[in-house]
């Protein structure tokens, strides 16, 4: 561990001592945000998108007892150590500690902008995050002797910073037009088109996509199972599965579902049909470690089959 991270680390266990103690008196500016936060444009926003998936993740960990480091839902998880584990499940890479956390996405500009499923970061140094679920109200791992819980936003944020894409976001295409953002037909012959044309429809991917990222993943087979321990038509991890709320990967309709959302999603945070893949094959983290499609043979040739595939079509 760094300098920096012990030095985060101690502001965090000061700050979570100081919690046993009523807060100061909260300012006019906060005390308006929480106004704005909990008016009618606010609320209109919660359970929406993908905000509300990142929510109901970190729900599934309510009960869970602080640990300070810990990063295992069996043992105990600290603020930073929930709020990794929730986005990992989600294909997003983030930082350890809670300062770095305060860092990543993308900045948004106070508690009345604030979106359910937004990173909430505390003082200055940052030594706690929460992930807001709106109405003024985040889950958070308090302090030790605490369990995660929801509660609310009992002071200003220092920062608010936003992981997931906007629910307004259209992903840029990379050479391919059309392959993400059009939802199409694709060939009645097509195994499952039913399915991939429904989930198109839903969220904005294309069937083609679907069809030849099963094709690649499974031959189409709803029952196979790699190696890895990936499982069915559209080859999803056990976690990354349960992350998208997929009970069953090996049903054909839940397996689309989440393979589509995911898809969407990946797009929307690179911009283009071949990091999108990349993303879905060797990881969101990945593609942000080398800044593109990561330099691994079977992702680069998972990459160029898919899209070959594509431009078949």
């Amino acid at each position: 561990m760094s300098i920096a991270e012990v030095t985060s680390r101690i502001a965090e266990i000061r700050a979570q001592l100081a919690q046993f103690q009523p807060a100061a008196g909260s300012s006019v500016a906060f005390a308006g945000a929480l106004q704005d936060a909990t008016s009618g444009s606010a609320t209109a926003r919660v359970g929406t998108g993908q905000g509300q998936t990142v929510v109901d993740t970190a729900k599934k960990y309510l009960g869970v007892p602080y640990v300070w480091g810990g990063t295992n839902p069996a043992t105990g998880l600290d603020c930073s150590g929930l709020v990794q584990k929730v986005y990992s499940e989600l294909g997003y890479d983030l930082p350890r500690v809670s300062y770095q956390q305060a860092q990543a996405g993308r900045p948004v500009a106070s508690l009345a902008e604030a979106q359910p499923g937004d990173v909430l970061a505390f003082g200055s140094p940052v030594h706690h995050v929460g992930i807001y679920i709106g109405n003024n109200q985040m889950i958070h791992a308090p302090r030790p002797g605490k369990d995660v819980e929801i509660s609310s936003v009992y002071e200003a944020p220092t920062a608010i910073r936003r992981i997931i894409p906007d629910g307004s976001a259209t992903g840029s295409l990379s050479g391919l037009s059309g392959v993400v953002g059009g939802t199409g037909r694709i060939a009645a012959a097509t195994p499952y088109a039913s399915l991939f044309e429904s989930a198109a429809a839903r969220y904005g991917v294309s069937a083609d996509l679907l069809a030849a990222v099963a094709k690649q993943e499974s031959g189409f087979n709803p029952r196979a199972t790699s190696p890895a321990g990936a499982q069915g038509l559209m080859q999803l991890m056990p976690a990354t599965a349960t992350g998208l709320g997929v009970t069953d990967p090996y049903d054909p309709a839940q397996a689309v579902d989440g393979a589509a959302r995911m898809l969407k999603s990946l797009t929307d945070r690179f911009g283009s049909t071949e990091l999108a893949l990349a993303a879905y094959n060797a990881g969101p983290g990945a593609v942000l470690r080398y800044h593109g499609i990561p330099p691994y043979p079977e992702t680069q040739n998972y990459v160029r089959s898919v899209m070959s595939t594509l431009e078949a079509a």
